[in-house]
């Protein structure tokens, strides 16, 4: 019988892997995103202290209170469009985008492209 891992191992050397090329400086922090099958979570992160400068995710009171459902693509744009707005106020402009080891399609892309919209370069 051949053994196959399973999808959430896979995701987490994709992610080791993506980690091992690039790191959050204080210049370009990294926008880290984390898909669960209920809500989105976006983090910026300055990886030189270890220390997260913005977040937002669809639990969150007030994104949540925006959204019919927190889990479709529509979820993921809104959340786009709040991470990178929290990020302009905090005078961050370019960051350097983080995957997290899932494939660049669906939630994952409209999350990017909402933030990319709302001004940031990446």
């Amino acid at each position: 019988m051949v053994s196959k891992e399973s999808r959430s191992e896979i995701r987490v050397k994709k992610h080791i892997k993506i980690r091992n090329r690039f790191t959050g400086t204080p210049e370009r922090p990294r926008l880290a995103v984390f898909r669960s099958n209920n809500h989105m979570y976006a983090q910026i992160i300055d990886d030189t202290v270890g220390k997260t400068l913005v977040a937002a995710s669809t639990l969150q009171k007030d994104v949540k209170a925006e959204l019919q459902k927190t889990n479709d693509v529509a979820a993921a744009a809104y959340l786009g469009t709040v991470i990178a707005k929290k990020a302009l106020e905090k005078g961050i402009t370019a960051v350097v985008y983080d995957r997290g080891g899932f494939i660049y399609q669906g939630k994952v892309k409209a999350l990017a492209d909402a933030a990319r919209e709302a001004g940031l370069e990446f």
